[in-house]
Order: C-alpha cells, then structure tokens, then sequence
C-alpha cells in the first residue's frame, strides 16, 4: 500500500521537501504560484510516483529535483500545465541518480498546454552517474491538436466543452484522485 498526499496550492510560491522511504504517491495541484521542490529517494526499494498539475494566468515556475540516493529506487514524475494567457510557464525537472546508487529507474513526463501565445519552457535534466539505471525523460510544449477537437466536435460537441473535457483529462489524469480534496482546482478548471 502506497502513501499518499495532496498538496493544492493556490496564488502563493511554495517550497516542499520530502524524504521518501516507503512507497509514495504525490498528487499537487496549483492555481496561479510558483513552487521549489525537492525529493529525495532515501531507502533502497521504494518507489515515487509524484503528479503535479497547474493552471498558470502570471508569469511563474516550477522547479523539481528529484534524487536518487539508494539504490533500487524508482520515480515517475508527471508534470502538466496549462499556460492560460501571454505570459510564462517555466518547469526546470532535475532527476539525479548519484554514483553508488544502482539499479534505479528515473523517469519524468513534461507537458505544457498554451490556450493563447504563452511563452512556455521545459527543461529537463537527467544527470545519472551510474550506468546501471533506466532512466528517461520526455517534453512537449504546445496546444491540444486541432485533429482532436475536429473530432469530438464532429460528434456534436462544442469546441468549449471539447476544450473542458480535455483540459480534464489532462490535468486530472486518474480516476483514483479523491475529487474532494481538490475542490477548489476543479473549479478553477471551468473558470479558464
């Protein structure tokens, strides 16, 4: 049985540190701040998987360093955003495997979604000075694909509702998140 917390942030610039040692899940949510995280993998076979979703109106950043300091660790780091007006989004991912840790998997998924002429950056980094880990790291900045929309309008749904069912599933992307204790962002979801 995995851990599991919930961060919402909201208008505000957050620093977080967490030492984990037992498996963990990390669902954080932030409307409009900026946030400093640092998570470090401190026993042998525990495993992260940390969800961070935002909704950004200002200029702000997110910044992640995740380090391995055990072996046989495993972290799986989701970060999505929707840059709502013309402003900046910048994530700055670090996952660091340090040398005596072996046998450890370091993966980071970014994605940022610009509704208008944002400017979004990502910068992923894997700094692994071990050769025996599995690591990986992808980045996408963009706009949901018109091919998609085209699509469920064609199914008689409005490009408004279309864009609300997407920007859903991408920034609450499971079903075993408790709605409950993320009120507030849903709510934000339908204000943008």
């Amino acid at each position: 049985m995995s851990k599991i917390l919930y961060v919402l942030d909201d208008n505000k610039n957050s620093n977080y540190k967490y030492n984990i040692n037992e498996d963990t899940i990390i669902y954080h949510f932030s409307i409009n701040g900026s946030s400093d995280v640092e998570i470090n993998m401190v026993k042998e076979g525990v495993s992260l998987y940390y969800y961070y979703s935002n909704i950004n109106y200002d200029n702000n950043s997110f910044k992640i360093k995740v380090t391995h300091l055990a072996s046989n660790t495993h972290s799986e780091i989701f970060n999505h955003g929707v840059n709502v007006y013309n402003n900046k989004l910048t994530y700055f991912v670090d996952g660091i495997v340090i040398k005596s840790s072996s046998k450890c998997i370091c993966n980071q998924d970014n994605q940022i979604i610009n509704m208008n002429d944002g400017k979004s950056t990502i910068c992923p980094n894997l700094l692994i000075d071990n050769y025996d880990v599995d690591s990986n790291h992808a980045a996408y900045i963009g706009s949901f694909k018109e091919d998609i929309l085209f699509y469920m309008m064609s199914r008689g749904i409005s490009r408004e509702k279309a864009n609300r069912l997407l920007l859903n599933g991408f920034l609450i992307n499971s079903d075993s998140i408790d709605k409950s204790k993320i009120g507030k962002f849903i709510d934000e979801i339908k204000n943008i």
